[in-house]
């Protein structure tokens, strides 16, 4: 229970919380006394990374998470441009092949706004429910919503022309995000409209593939280059409440990232590539409570620190089945 409701805490804005020295497993305190005593060396960090390097692959998760991505929304488009029904509608609402599904926060948004449930919302909601419970909450982020590929590309330019010093990140509270949950929850309420719909760009992006382009494109543009020239990554870190969303599904998720003490070499590569480097403070030198310790609920699961980590301390796992999903 304390790993949900630390989780959770984190997921809402608030930061990490160093644990204590009785939160510390012995197990846990014996490695991080071990470490202490015996800091790793140059040449043991340049034999680890001349390891890594040797891997076949060095973005598989990375690749894999693009090609599901890319795939489920040409699926919409297919069967649209086929007329197949196969899966209709968009990523807010749809059916795949009869089973209603709609996007837990865009429901929550229309029956705030309309104030009353419809029979098929209701199956929607359930059915989606149960798919990011099992497969990770924010799995949806990273997985499946076409701005989340998009922003990850521009973030690339950001760290590009932050490198060469034309630029400057513009950090956020992360509380800001859960404020703004609240605010949009009340206007659909209160003005019996859906706002947030209107100007998500998961939504917009999710249609225009679908149906064609619109005006609605040149906010996402704007949003984009606010993120490249002002603020990394700011709509999926600081305003989109579908994170929160699914973050709160995905606390109670089987499938999470795992973070070995003993292997960790504290190096720090995987906080770098991360959208949420908070939900990796575990990896920080003397911060894991335990040897092996679940990533939080605000983890988009996009393997993205799996695939950098030179000594294999994350891994993706089923918990309470026992199994580790192959890197």
């Amino acid at each position: 229970m304390s790993y949900i409701s630390e989780s959770l805490r984190v997921l809402f804005g608030a930061a990490p919380k160093r644990p204590a020295a009785e939160e510390i497993t012995p197990e846990a305190k014996e490695i991080h006394v071990y470490k202490k005593q015996n800091p790793f060396n140059k040449a043991e960090f340049e034999r680890i990374y001349a390891q890594a390097a040797e891997k076949p692959s060095p973005h598989k998760w990375r690749n894999r998470r693009w090609i599901t991505l890319i795939l489920v929304n040409f699926l919409f488009l297919a069967s649209f441009y086929f007329d197949v029904q196969l899966l209709e509608g968009a990523l807010t609402a749809s059916r795949f092949v009869g089973f209603h599904m709609a996007d837990l926060n865009s429901a929550l948004q229309v029956m705030l706004a309309y104030k009353y449930v419809v029979l098929n919302l209701v199956i929607g909601t359930v059915t989606i429910f149960i798919l990011w419970l099992l497969l990770g909450g924010r799995t949806f982020c990273s997985w499946v919503c076409p701005y989340h590929l998009v922003a990850e590309w521009t973030e690339a330019l950001h760290l590009w022309l932050a490198k060469k010093k034309i630029v400057r990140d513009h950090p956020f509270k992360r509380g800001v995000r859960s404020v703004l949950y609240i605010i949009f929850a009340l206007l659909a309420f209160v003005t019996g409209y859906t706002v947030f719909e209107t100007i998500s760009p998961t939504g917009i992006l999710s249609r225009a593939i679908i149906y064609g382009p619109g005006l609605a494109l040149i906010w996402v543009g704007l949003l984009l280059l606010i993120e490249v020239f002002y603020s990394r990554r700011l709509w999926c870190r600081y305003v989109c409440p579908i994170g929160i969303t699914y973050g709160v599904v995905g606390s109670i998720s089987p499938l999470r990232v795992v973070h070995n003490l003993k292997d960790c070499h504290h190096e720090g590569d995987c906080r770098k590539v991360c959208l949420v480097p908070h939900v990796l403070s575990m990896t920080t030198k003397g911060r894991s409570p335990g040897v092996e310790q679940d990533v939080g609920a605000d983890c988009t699961r996009c393997g993205l620190c799996v695939d950098v980590c030179p000594t294999g301390s994350l891994r993706f796992e089923l918990k309470g089945l026992g199994k580790h999903l192959k890197n």
